[in-house]
């Protein structure tokens, strides 16, 4: 007995029947399968296996009157196979299409050579259907009664076959209701049509809201006894709207959902490694990229034979985006690795492979990948060009593993349609998607062939039949269900098939039965709210939304707490300091409880305004320590100084690239030119220095360890701040003094838009705490000295100077320390509360507040402007 069936989803449901009935001898097979079995000789029907690489290599082959300039695109494959699958299933003859219409004769030639190109043993399916005509005599022995089970309409190019198989044996056509099927000359066999038991109609707010009630009506049947996973499915026409919502709520759930049509190739780790390949060889080199290949290999044969410490010295923040920067970063961190060169030359072949691009997809693919990985791969490459393989992998899909016969299935109608159950659930019923509208087809638009000669019943009617049959299939319960609203918000209407009784769904409805632990305590606020961290929760809400009063969840905790003591105890930093000054509760946040801000390392087009300070910092850096000590930054020309700057950014341009992420090569060499001019700039613009001054820059004090060098103090003496028990270090941007020791000016230079010049800058309402803190430490580490200078240098546009000196360079003294004095308090009596930041650069950690930050800083204003008074007058000073 022969049983055939259409759609994956019955041919496993059958032969799990046949396998619970143990009848041996039944063969359940698909038309084409049929087709191969009378064929003989190990014919089989062409897969997309071989068809994509022969549509690959027909296009290749141009020549084409109409399609040539289209021949090249990623998409072609796809559309050609569509469009071809399309004239096959309806038994056309491209041959015999007009040939004075391009387009038909473009296909004719794709057909051909497609043909040439199958192996001996596989056909198309025309050909195949031929082949199997002649030998149709030996129907009877090969495959005695033929029964066609769950199949809706057959298409034309199979109906020869069918009729003529029916002169040798007996084939009876289930039909699974009213069709008329005047072509077949066999027996028909016509299931009574039936209405479900039990009928309802259900109205969600969106696709997502569906998926949710649908999940939570399969775990109501399940935990009730009224349904066995195996008896229950879940199907709509089109499935993409709702596919990632089962598949993230199936698995929160632990319910035994089967995708029927398969789970995208991504959402699997070997789908993810796949991804991986595809970004570096379409994306380009790049640390992050190669990293995230290297995480995501399932084998990892090849990271078994590299060194445990082969990233050891590599710089996490650098960008690494070419072979020679990683040939460069592998040389210089040699010495901090213990196997030395060893993984160069296990590395640099494979960085070398990968940087030639999608041309070495294949040659990376089975260097990297392996088994499941690997046979993804090699299929995406086979339906798009290399240099399109994420656009293949994004439409691929994979089995996810579960057998339909004891799971619940989550399929298309179409394949629920050939293997009904008796409890449904069809989603998604709006004038949109049941039935569907139809398109043209890719390659043989209506106004070239009728539309119907090629699709001789149309996606409405199929979508109609497939509601009939699965609704006559049905016998317990059908439920009917469509989305007020698209996931995009847009309003849908009801479909045809819709009834006019309804029930609505809201979104925060409390359900009878839960599908996932979440979804049970929403439904048990009670029990939900007896939990500690939603207790928390709750309070954290109420102290942020309805107290106006400081509370713990603003930053209010004990006085002395151990966690301050231990971090005011630590050697500051002059940055430290700085936000000591500015923002209390973020130094708690930063280095008491060393929270850190995610940083992100994209491929900016521009430096961070932080960054680029940062760059203008080290270049002057360069240009001081190679003009220092001969000939002297005082004494130097104005081509010895233009030949410094040169040099610091030759160096910078190539070494920072293996430091951190930059950007791209010719708008990194113009960031380095911009810096380099501004630096120039303000070095010309200094004040005349006298030719008996020594000038040293980033000169550190405070340090943990000597540093050895000609510098002007022993770098690990600590720098202290009695009145608040404070101790500091750092380094000083540019450190001037002269060969007397009576004099030393400080330079702290800011890349940023410089102030007016009629502006009076002292601390800057602590931004600028930096440079008396310097002035703090000349004087400490020289005694000697008795005139300090601490500038301010702005290098943006024309650059601006603002000095501290005498006096006034005493009171800005007097003023950090007795600020710093009040911050000192304030952490230590535990009143500690945000302050309003308007910088948006400063704060970022912003994310710890609540969302709406604006609102709740001005419902807590007062009471935060209580914890911060000491410091209120800094704030809001003007300079």
């Amino acid at each position: 007995m022969t049983l055939v069936i259409e759609g994956p989803l019955a041919l496993r449901m059958q032969r799990a029947k046949a396998a619970r009935d143990r009848a041996s001898g039944r063969e359940i097979i698909t038309l084409p399968l049929l087709a191969a079995r009378l064929a003989g000789g190990f014919i089989a029907p062409v897969g997309t296996d071989i068809l994509y690489p022969s549509i690959q290599a027909a296009l290749a082959g141009g020549g084409f009157r109409d399609i040539g300039p289209v021949a090249n695109l990623p998409g072609m494959p796809r559309a050609v196979l569509q469009s071809l699958d399309a004239a096959w299933r309806a038994d056309i003859d491209l041959s015999s299409l007009p040939g004075d219409v391009p387009r038909f004769a473009d296909l004719h030639l794709l057909e051909m050579r497609i043909r040439e190109h199958l192996p001996p043993s596989r056909r198309l399916p025309r050909d195949l259907r031929d082949d199997a005509m002649a030998r149709v005599s030996l129907a009877e022995p090969l495959l005695g009664r033929v029964t066609l089970s769950g199949i809706i309409d057959v298409d034309s190019v199979w109906r020869p076959l069918l009729n003529a198989i029916a002169q040798q044996t007996e084939v009876v056509w289930d039909l699974p209701g009213q069709t008329e099927q005047s072509w077949f000359n066999g027996v028909t066999s016509r299931r009574e049509l039936s209405t479900p038991a039990r009928f309802a109609a259900e109205v969600c707010a969106d696709p997502k809201s569906e998926a949710v009630e649908a999940l939570r009506w399969v775990r109501q049947l399940l935990s009730s006894g009224q349904a066995k996973a195996e008896d229950i499915a879940i199907a709509t026409t089109a499935t993409p709207d709702w596919d990632d919502h089962f598949l993230a709520y199936s698995r929160t759930a632990a319910l035994p959902i089967h995708f029927s049509h398969g789970v995208p190739a991504l959402s699997t780790s070997d789908g993810q490694a796949c991804a991986a390949l595809a970004d570096v060889l379409t994306g380009g080199l790049s640390q992050e990229r190669v990293w995230r290949l290297f995480r995501r290999l399932p084998d990892r044969p090849f990271l078994n034979k590299l060194p445990k410490d082969w990233f050891a010295g590599l710089r996490r923040r650098a960008g690494l985006k070419t072979i020679d920067q990683w040939r460069e970063a592998l040389a210089v961190a040699r010495p901090e690795r213990k196997s030395g060169d060893v993984a160069e030359h296990i590395l640099l072949p494979l960085l070398e492979l990968l940087a030639r691009g999608p041309d070495a997809a294949h040659e990376a693919g089975q260097l990297l990948l392996g088994g499941p990985s690997r046979i993804m791969w090699e299929e995406a490459l086979r339906s798009t060009p290399p240099h399109a393989i994420a656009l293949s992998l994004r439409a691929l899909r994979v089995s996810d593993g579960r057998d339909p016969a004891n799971s619940v299935v989550w399929c298309p109608a179409s394949h629920l349609a050939a293997s009904p159950r008796p409890f449904t659930r069809l989603l998604g019923l709006t004038s949109r998607s049941w039935p569907r509208f139809e398109n043209d087809d890719p390659l043989i638009p209506d106004h070239l062939l009728d539309r119907r000669k090629l699709h001789v019943v149309t996606t409405a009617e199929r979508d109609r039949r497939h509601f009939e049959v699965i609704r006559s299939g049905t016998r317990e319960l059908l439920v009917l269900s469509r989305p007020q609203r698209s996931a995009k918000g847009s309003v849908l209407s009801p479909s045809s098939l819709w009834p006019m009784e309804e029930i609505s769904q809201k979104r925060d409805r409390i359900p009878e039965h839960a599908f996932s632990e979440a979804d049970r305590l929403l439904a048990r606020p009670r029990e939900a709210g007896q939990l500690p961290h939603v207790c928390q929760t709750q309070l954290c809400w109420r102290n942020w939304q309805w107290e106006s009063a400081l509370t713990p969840h603003d930053g209010l905790i004990a006085s002395n707490h151990p966690a301050i003591l231990s971090a005011l105890g630590q050697i500051q930093s002059t940055t430290r300091l700085q936000r000591l000054l500015r923002d209390p509760l973020g130094f708690v946040w930063r280095y008491a409880l060393d929270w850190r801000s995610t940083r992100l390392e994209p491929e900016p087009l521009q430096l961070d305004p932080i960054a680029f300070g940062e760059l203008m910092h080290e270049l002057i850096s360069g240009a001081i320590t190679r003009l220092e000590p001969k000939p002297g930054i005082a004494r130097a020309t104005a081509d010895e100084i233009e030949n410094a700057i040169s040099a610091a950014s030759a160096q910078i341009l190539s070494l920072w690239p293996l430091q951190r992420t930059v950007p791209p090569p010719i708008l990194w060499r113009h960031t380095v030119n911009e810096a380099a001019r501004r630096t120039s700039r303000g070095l010309a613009s200094d004040d005349p220095t006298r030719a008996d001054t020594r000038s040293w820059s980033e000169v550190p004090f405070g340090q943990d360890a000597p540093i050895s060098g000609e510098l002007p103090w022993d770098t690990t003496i600590k720098i202290p701040i009695a009145e608040a028990g404070l101790v500091y270090g750092g380094r000083i941007d540019r450190l001037d003094i002269r060969a007397s020791g009576e004099g030393a000016q400080i330079t702290d230079y800011k890349s940023a838009k410089p102030p007016p010049k009629i502006q009076r800058i002292a601390l800057g309402q602590g931004r600028e705490l930096q440079r008396v803190l310097y002035a703090m430490a000349v004087r400490t580490l020289l005694p000697e000295v008795r005139t300090i200078v601490a500038r301010l240098i702005y290098l943006a546009d024309d650059p601006a100077k603002f000095e501290l000196r005498g006096d006034e360079l005493e009171s800005a003294v007097a003023e950090a320390i007795a600020y710093l004095v009040a911050a000192v308090e304030i952490l230590r009596s535990g009143r500690l509360a945000p302050r309003w930041e308007k910088d948006a650069h400063y704060d970022d950690m912003r994310l710890a507040l609540p969302a709406d930050r604006e609102s709740y800083l001005r419902r807590k204003a007062a009471d935060f402007r209580s914890a911060n008074q000491k410091l209120s007058k800094l704030w809001n000073s003007s300079t």
